[in-house]
């Protein structure tokens, strides 16, 4: 067995299983089941295009090479301050919605011990302990990963058996499209694949071996894919759409991540799901946590030209991790509303600059070399135009 390819592979997982999942069914729930299940596969099929694009044009230069330096020299200054812009507002708003996130189960948790943890220290404590295993590098992520992962699937497939039960076909059918958050759902959805700001550090990983990264994006993004489709059933079929403990309630709450662990278990009133509900949402947010910052590291250190090493490794962790912390701090209930800004920044960076660069690299600059993603033309337009719908969409849905 390749493990390294299994850890890139559930890098890429756990990079997408994470914050997201927990997000998803809230902002989905209004479309109801199938409508969901749609979202999530024009969201999978869109973000995978982008993915093998960033592949693409990563491939046409150096190892270490990131979004930076493909964009400066694909497009030219422009699309390098472009990529500079919305690749730190993307993996600062998914950070700061990870460690508001994770800092919220962190203080539920201490609750359960009669602690009441103040919630900057909470915050404080999420992000040092889990910053300083992506301040030791890849190899450390990967290592980490692997075992969060294991305990993850093992931890959610345990929980989809004991909630089915419970699921509700009449409730997964129900359906209020008139009051769709339609921004929010689809901005969601796609952030919950946003995975591709990991490749270039995969490739370095890899040494360029296609084979094994074509596998690794393939694999690692079916499986979330899967496994967002049973948990929404799982969610929308237990949570009623509307009331008190409803779905509707947790969307506007200040504390969605706890909000909705709580109503799950008092919908189900079972030690044992309140057990694997709470371990799996907890390690969902780590493993997201690490896949982000890991890519932010990698970003901020192309981007600055500096070597990861020494004291320049703590300057760029520091540089990583203060700012989404410091949100945080000012911003405690910031965990869905990041997401969503994460989104439009997701759909900027993953969709519509990959697909740019790829057209400005393959038919104006002709520096494409070795491989090359399907579609041609037509799918880069086609990603184009989604990526401006996108775009403008917040100005005529809310």
């Amino acid at each position: 067995m390749d493990l390294k390819l299994l850890g890139s592979i559930l890098l890429i997982v756990g990079t997408s299983i994470g914050a997201g999942m927990l997000a998803l069914p809230i902002a989905t729930a209004q479309l109801g089941f199938l409508g969901s299940l749609g979202l999530l596969l024009l969201a999978w099929f869109v973000m995978v295009c982008g993915a093998f694009l960033i592949l693409e044009v990563n491939l046409w230069l150096p190892q270490e090479s990131n979004i930076i330096s493909m964009a400066k020299v694909t497009i030219g200054p422009f699309g390098q301050l472009l990529a500079w812009v919305t690749y730190l507002l993307l993996l600062y708003s998914l950070l700061s919605a990870y460690i508001a996130g994770g800092s919220d189960l962190l203080h539920n948790l201490f609750l359960t011990r009669h602690v009441d943890l103040p919630a900057w220290c909470s915050a404080v404590a999420f992000t040092i302990l889990f910053g300083f295993v992506v301040y030791l590098g890849i190899r450390a992520v990967d290592y980490t990963n692997r075992g969060l992962m294991f305990v993850k699937l093992s931890a959610f497939l345990i929980l989809l058996l004991l909630l089915l039960p419970f699921i509700s076909t009449e409730k997964l059918i129900v359906e209020n499209f008139h009051k769709v958050p339609f921004v929010t759902a689809m901005t969601v959805t796609i952030t919950s694949f946003g995975f591709s700001t990991i490749i270039p550090s995969l490739r370095v990983y890899f040494a360029s071996n296609v084979k094994k990264l074509k596998t690794a994006i393939i694999i690692g993004s079916i499986v979330p894919l899967l496994c967002y489709a049973a948990w929404d059933a799982a969610i929308i079929g237990i949570i009623p759409l509307d009331g008190v403990n409803s779905l509707s309630a947790i969307l506007t709450s200040g504390n969605s991540s706890s909000r909705l662990v709580n109503t799950l278990n008092s919908m189900t009133g079972t030690t044992s799901i309140n057990f694997f509900v709470k371990l799996f949402t907890s390690i969902c947010i780590i493993t997201s946590f690490l896949g982000v910052a890991l890519c932010l590291v990698d970003f901020l250190a192309d981007g600055l030209q500096v070597e990861k090493k020494g004291m320049n490794t703590m300057m760029i962790s520091l540089l990583a991790f203060l700012p989404p912390l410091i949100i945080v701090l000012f911003s405690p209930h910031i965990f869905i509303a990041g997401l969503k800004y994460a989104g439009i920044y997701c759909v900027i960076l993953l969709i519509f600059l990959p697909a740019w660069m790829a057209w400005r690299g393959r038919y104006h600059r002709k520096i494409a070399v070795g491989f090359k993603v399907f579609g041609g033309k037509t799918l880069l337009s086609i990603l184009i135009l989604f990526s401006l719908i996108m775009c403008i969409s917040p100005f005529f849905w809310s």
